[in-house]
């Protein structure tokens, strides 16, 4: 039995990034073998070992060979005597493609670390088009090291421009596409993972709500970039720089889906793009697993960020009315989250990147003065049917001290 360190511990530690996790392949062996020596077996596909002392999984080498369309589509091979060069040729990138034995030495047929040094990511061979996943780990892995100069080989784009063309896209399961976006928008400059899709054409075939929005004009007056995919893209740029939550992110992506059906004859405006933003923000979630954390921070922003932006010119009822709406009594760490993701729409327009966004500060400082109205106190002096009105005349009332209160 042999056992080499592979996969992203190996290209991270010749990068000089740290890493979390060590994943092993072990060649000469048997599932009979490993369950002797105590590795306990998961995974249904193949079996991959988790090691009895240390945690970390090692997994058979194998080869796999496709025999239906999609990400299941496989058959594997993991006999004890699949060679470890046989094993990292079916990997996807050649940077993932590298071994280092017991001895140190690395295992590198496919040219991984050449290509780690001149910052390339490059397929490995062509079985890398039976798999449409790859598609998705190719954007993500493009965001990750956009930072270290990677960009993607021509010809593996090219690649993948075919593997949109010939359908085999349109295979991956709806859980697959999720769970890849969700690891792309918790990591950095999750902008480069949508426009890699964008430019293979994958982004319209898994997400054609957020395609639909490039070339789609806006007011030059507040939207120096024009192109609404170009300001969703700085949205979701500002959104990563304010909060590290899922939530915040997803919705500064989503928050303007509704520009992509504006009728032509109405733009450059968008009249009623927040109720459409929020029907297509459902039909997003209808069709992939959004946690509803996700989903509902977005329709908050989608249909309220434009009060938020004319948060002074408010009427008090209309304060607090977007107070309720947004369920700021209840959840203030939500209303938090919905203010960040409008302030990122805010910054998100060419040249506006770094100005300040008052608004936020004055719907705090107006949810802080409603908050102090004694509901319960109020409750105490009036009939059931009247608690609720007499509440909001308090708050509103709350609200307007407070305005004048901040005026010159």
């Amino acid at each position: 039995m042999q056992v080499y360190l592979v996969g992203g511990a190996v290209r991270d530690e010749q990068l000089g990034v740290r890493f979390n996790e060590r994943d092993w392949c072990v060649v000469g062996s048997t599932p009979e073998e490993m369950l002797a020596d105590g590795y306990q077996q998961v995974g249904k596909d193949f079996p991959v070992f988790l090691h009895p002392d240390t945690g970390e999984a090692y997994a058979l080498a194998r080869t796999e060979r496709k025999t239906a369309p999609g990400y299941h589509g496989f058959a594997f091979d993991f006999s004890s005597d699949v060679t470890i060069e046989e094993d990292l040729l079916r990997r996807d990138l050649t940077i993932n493609a590298i071994a280092k034995d017991g001895d140190g030495i690395c295992i590198d047929p496919h040219g991984g670390q050449r290509d780690i040094e001149n910052r390339i990511l490059r397929h490995v061979s062509g079985a890398f088009a039976e798999d449409p996943v790859r598609i998705l780990r190719v954007a993500k892995f493009a965001a990750r090291f956009s930072l270290l100069g990677f960009s993607i080989a021509e010809d593996t784009m090219r690649l993948m421009r075919a593997m949109v063309d010939d359908g085999e896209i349109d295979t991956i399961v709806p859980d697959r596409i999720w769970k890849e976006t969700e690891e792309a928008l918790g990591g950095k400059n999750s902008r480069i993972f949508f426009e890699v899709l964008r430019e293979c054409g994958a982004l319209g075939r898994l997400f054609p709500e957020i395609e639909a929005l490039f070339g789609v004009p806006q007011p030059e007056k507040w939207h120096p970039e024009i192109d609404t995919g170009v300001h969703t893209m700085m949205v979701l740029e500002q959104a990563e720089k304010l909060s590290d939550d899922l939530e915040v992110r997803f919705a500064a992506l989503v928050h303007d889906l509704g520009k992509g059906t504006t009728p032509k004859n109405k733009l450059p405006s968008h009249p009623g793009h927040e109720i459409r933003s929020c029907k297509l923000i459902r039909r997003v979630a209808e069709r992939l697993p959004i946690p509803r954390a996700c989903r509902d921070l977005a329709l908050l922003v989608a249909e309220f960020h434009t009060h938020c932006h004319r948060a002074n010119e408010l009427r008090d009822k209309t304060i607090v009315r977007v107070l309720e709406k947004t369920d700021a009594f209840r959840r203030p760490g939500r209303f938090e989250q919905f203010l960040l993701a409008c302030e990122a729409d805010a910054r998100g327009r060419a040249g506006l990147e770094n100005q300040l966004y008052p608004q936020a500060a004055f719907l705090r400082g107006a949810f802080a003065a409603a908050s102090d109205v004694d509901s319960g106190a109020i409750a105490k002096l009036h009939d059931v049917s009247k608690i609720s009105a007499a509440i909001n005349k308090a708050r509103e009332q709350a609200v307007r001290q407070f305005k004048n209160s901040i005026q010159p």
